[in-house]
């Protein structure tokens, strides 16, 4: 079992697997960055193979592949098949921005991928273009069917509530995931670079309150491994869940880390402490002494993050975490 100095069990990664992203999300990523890492930095996949067997063997039991936009990583059905298949690991997931996903869902699946998150902010074209500065509601949409009628279950939408975010808006993303069976989260902002602190703040609370009204939903639990409170339907057939990192923290029960697609294991989405395990795989070092390193870096996971009390402390992109 991974605990870390809290005695917290850490059984969940968020796996980077490539730092380019085809949208330019204006909470994520600012419109002309070009500082990406060169692909020699980054993993590769025999490299993620062998230090995720490592940390699979100390407890690690869900993966979750993201980016950037991890669909943009060639061959990453590959990937996923050789991951699905470690001792050890019981859930293989994808977060995604959607528009690679009606080309990619087939393979995904039959390499072992169940769950999805995909993000979509919003039902209307003209705010997705602005929100992502692509044109992009259209093959989101697409890839989703797609997605649907391949089997994946569940499907999860991810919300990012903006400070400009209308209870009309969530209200129109309700009827479209009630319609198809999709699992809606709404998740707050959180300053993570400059691109996070600019995006505006949304909070939360109230605006599940509205929406335990307005639909008639009560609390309730969904099945995972992330940090969504849930309401649902009292028949249980439709499930909204509510990230609040900055309005109400779940630091006590956070189970994560971040590994980064040049091998930086990031122990907290809100502070900067981050070990590298590039360097020792690269270096020749042993299965032991990655456990080893693995056991150290938890150790110095923080208890919290720092947001609302030092937002401006996080420097690096989201889509350089992992999400």
């Amino acid at each position: 079992m991974l605990l870390d100095g809290f005695g917290r069990r850490v059984d969940y990664l968020r796996l980077s697997v490539t730092d380019r992203c085809d949208l330019r999300c204006s909470y994520c990523m600012p419109e002309g960055f070009k500082g990406y890492q060169e692909p020699r930095d980054w993993l590769s996949f025999d490299e993620i193979e062998r230090l995720l067997a490592v940390f699979a063997r100390l407890g690690l039991k869900h993966i979750r592949l993201t980016g950037g936009e991890p669909l943009l990583r060639k061959s990453l059905p590959t990937l996923a098949q050789r991951l699905a298949a470690l001792p050890g690991i019981e859930d293989l997931s994808l977060s995604t921005n959607g528009t690679q996903l009606a080309k990619h869902a087939a393979r995904l699946h039959r390499a072992g991928v169940t769950r999805l998150n995909v993000s979509l902010d919003s039902l209307d074209r003209t705010r997705v273009r602005a929100i992502c500065r692509r044109d992009a509601l259209p093959q989101v949409l697409a890839g989703l069917e797609v997605a649907r009628n391949e089997g994946f279950r569940p499907i999860k939408i991810n919300m990012v509530a903006l400070a400009s975010t209308t209870d009309e808006d969530i209200a129109a993303m309700v009827a479209y995931c009630m319609a198809r069976g999709f699992v809606l989260r709404l998740i707050e902002t959180m300053p993570v670079g400059a691109a996070g602190r600019d995006a505006g703040f949304l909070d939360l609370h109230p605006v599940r309150e509205r929406l335990r009204e307005r639909f008639g939903l009560i609390d309730g639990v969904v099945a995972g491994g992330g940090p969504a409170r849930y309401l649902v339907s009292p028949d249980g057939s439709f499930q909204i869940g509510f990230i609040t990192p900055i309005s109400q923290h779940f630091c006590e029960t956070c189970n994560r880390v971040r590994l980064g697609v040049d091998g930086m294991l990031h122990l907290c989405l809100g502070q900067n402490d981050c070990v590298d395990f590039r360097t020792p795989l690269r270096a020749g070092g042993s299965d032991a002494e990655l456990e080893q390193q693995l056991r150290s870096a938890l150790q110095a996971k923080p208890w919290r993050h720092e947001f609302r009390e030092r937002p401006q402390q996080v420097v690096r992109l989201m889509s350089s975490t992992g999400g």
